[in-house]
């Protein structure tokens, strides 16, 4: 019993020593804390509407517990940040908090950034200052774009209406052009938030205009939101509408890119990428397609039900990469009429040993001619003039026909290289 009190007398001053080290805390200014960041940078978002939340820690590792006197904002809550730090909001600042030895404080950051007075994107920033007991301040640099936008809540286009911005357009809840009406924009970018799209009942006419998501944040470092397929709802062209005319413009990363029923669709030098549904689906409608790249859907990259269609100089490729159940690059048949299809110097290529899907009736007709296309060569060859059968043995085919095709930074440009063989024979949209 002695020798037990004796042990535990000679560890007992150890156990003190070990907690009072633990709970003590220093003044001594060359104790500092650490940040997994020194600055954080925001990506580019669009004023007055909220960013998402970035994080960084604060550690101490100085070997004795640190007293934070106060965490603030320099500007003082007037630059739009908006900062926790370890479940304490700043209004406009936060005292005395500890930091253990060896323990660490997570700090969140968001932004609402005020109305800029310029048109292009402005840089907003902040400091945020820790000031230990010691006196000494420490400071991590906040800094984001902030853009100025309009922004559209549910419009309805009732008379034509021409649109034409320089500022960027977000849209919330979606834009319906009704019966007899007719929107026409030039020039502009429209950014459609989450589940927001346009729904054509009257006309639809755009030149040079991009149509996308309204996320200028990334998923990951390397990999913005402006790269996922299904960022918002796309264009729907309602049975009996005049239907829509796009020159040069580009959907992408669209749910349906483009759905027309019982309508017209004309396409010249546009660009319909990544999908998460379908580049182009349309059901007994008149279809004209030129000098456009329709790539990397879901579903099919252009599905033609019933139409009577014209193709020409199109680049259609199928590779989308977040699923190998992907749908065809071409697909055609019947619907409640019969389909006509003309399709010339048009290149349909993908993954699949297979990417044209077609169906026909006595009714139905279709030609093509002086393309490269992607599929098994059939027994009747009548329909086809003058085609390079691609197949995957070939030297070169496949991704292999394009400027770039990285599946992993989700990067694309469908341009042709000059030793493509669709190239040499004109085949494929003409840049």
């Amino acid at each position: 019993m002695i020798k037990r009190l004796f042990s535990f007398l000679l560890v007992l001053p150890l156990l003190l020593a070990a907690c009072s080290d633990g709970d003590s805390f220093t003044t001594d200014p060359s104790h500092r804390l650490l940040f997994t960041a020194d600055t954080v940078r925001m990506d580019t978002l669009f004023a007055t509407i909220p960013s998402s939340t970035y994080s960084f820690w604060v550690h101490n590792e100085s070997g004795s517990g640190l007293r934070l006197r106060t965490v603030r904002l320099e500007r003082g809550g007037q630059s739009g940040f908006r900062v926790n730090v370890d479940g304490s909001f700043l209004n406009p600042v936060v005292n005395n908090l500890e930091v253990r030895d060896g323990d660490s404080l997570r700090v969140f950051v968001e932004i609402t950034a005020p109305q800029q007075s310029s048109p292009d994107p402005q840089l907003v920033e902040d400091n945020l200052l820790f000031t230990l007991e010691s006196g000494v301040e420490q400071r991590v640099n906040l800094r984001t774009y902030s853009w100025n936008a309009l922004q559209w809540h549910d419009v309805s286009v009732s008379s034509d209406l021409v649109l034409q911005s320089a500022l960027p357009i977000v849209v919330y809840g979606g834009i319906t052009v009704q019966p007899g009406a007719t929107l026409t924009v030039k020039n502009t970018t429209l950014y459609f938030h989450d589940g927001a799209g346009i729904t054509v009942h009257g006309a639809l006419l755009a030149d040079s205009t991009l149509f996308r998501g309204d996320r200028l944040d990334h998923m990951f470092d390397y990999l913005p939101y402006d790269r996922i397929s299904g960022q918002w709802q796309g264009i729907s062209v309602r049975p009996l509408a005049d239907g829509i005319q796009l020159t040069d413009c580009e959907l992408r990363n669209a749910h349906d890119a483009l759905l027309a029923d019982s309508t017209t669709v004309i396409l010249s030098g546009c660009t319909v990428h990544n999908s998460k549904g379908s580049g182009l689906w349309a059901r007994d409608s008149r279809v004209a397609l030129s000098n456009t790249t329709v790539s990397n859907s879901l579903k099919d990259c252009v599905a033609l039900l019933g139409c009577q269609s014209l193709l020409d100089h199109l680049t259609l490729a199928q590779f989308y990469p977040l699923s190998a159940n992907r749908g065809a690059a071409l697909r055609f048949e019947p619907s409640q009429q019969a389909f006509t299809l003309t399709c010339t110097n048009t290149l349909v290529t993908g993954y699949a040993d297979d990417v044209i899907l077609g169906q026909v009736d006595p009714n139905s007709s279709y030609t093509f001619t002086n393309c490269l296309l992607r599929t098994p060569k059939p027994d009747d060859t009548a329909p086809f003039r003058d085609i390079l059968w691609e197949q995957k043995t070939d030297t070169l085919q496949g991704t292999q026909h394009f400027q770039l095709v990285d599946d992993y930074n989700m990067l694309y440009d469908f341009r042709l290289k000059p030793e493509s063989p669709a190239y040499e024979k004109n085949i494929g949209r003409q840049q």
